[in-house]
């Protein structure tokens, strides 16, 4: 019998996963973060997902991880870049995984940037990704911030997606009816949409996508910052 798996939003495009076997923290956006349902200090965790360096993304991921000893999974490039400040580290290119204790981690392909910023602009830290997370039996799609794209229905075919998290803040990620046919293509039993009205560009009303996905018969629920749901 697989054990309850807790999937708690924290808002914009930060979750926390709680497992039987450990505590996994997804694009740790806290501090900044107006619409942040934790502060930074107080989050407990055992590993960190980071899908790109965007600091809305990348955000609190080494201060955290330095505090908790928590390991930092990303991109090779993003993972070193956390590694040479002291964190522990497991780097993985997109399309590969690795086998954790909770469970499995497949790094996926996002159409976005990753950067933090330097000294004179911009400094590219790998490729932007998602994760494909496979824990107890059930299987979650983090898309990261990306463009609706047709590794999607590749995903839908191949994958039985529990929980998909999509973003539909439109102007830096797909918008709503992008989102909506992006859970047209990956089948998912459940849908979340993050990356949305944290700030003014990213306004939009959540209740068109629920409508949006309605049509093709798929479940969404809209989480409040601070909601949990039970897979």
């Amino acid at each position: 019998m697989k054990s309850a798996i807790s999937v708690q939003y924290l808002g914009h495009s930060c979750f926390l996963i709680v497992t039987p076997k450990a505590k996994i923290l997804i694009d740790p956006f806290l501090t900044g973060n107006p619409k942040a349902a934790a502060k930074a200090e107080d989050v407990e965790c055992d590993f960190i997902l980071v899908s790109h360096a965007h600091a809305d993304h990348y955000g609190d991921a080494v201060s955290i991880a330095k505090r908790t000893g928590a390991t930092l999974i990303a991109v090779y490039e993003l993972a070193l870049h956390a590694g040479a400040q002291g964190v522990k580290v497991e780097p993985l290119g997109c399309g590969g995984g690795k086998d954790f204790s909770f469970g499995r981690v497949q790094l996926t392909i996002a159409h976005h940037t990753s950067s933090v910023e330097g000294s004179s602009g911009p400094v590219m830290l790998g490729s932007p990704v998602g994760f494909l997370i496979r824990i107890e039996g059930k299987t979650i799609y983090f898309a990261g911030d990306t463009a609706l794209t047709m590794d999607m229905q590749l995903l839908g075919e191949r994958k039985q997606i529990d929980l998909a998290m999509l973003p539909i803040g439109d102007h830096f990620t797909m918008g709503m009816e992008d989102a909506a046919e992006a859970v047209r293509m990956l089948k998912p039993k459940l849908t979340v949409p993050m990356h949305y009205n944290t700030f003014e560009a990213i306004q939009v009303d959540p209740g068109v996508f629920v409508r949006e996905a309605g049509k093709h018969g798929y479940q969404v629920e809209v989480m409040q910052p601070g909601a949990s749901i039970t897979l």
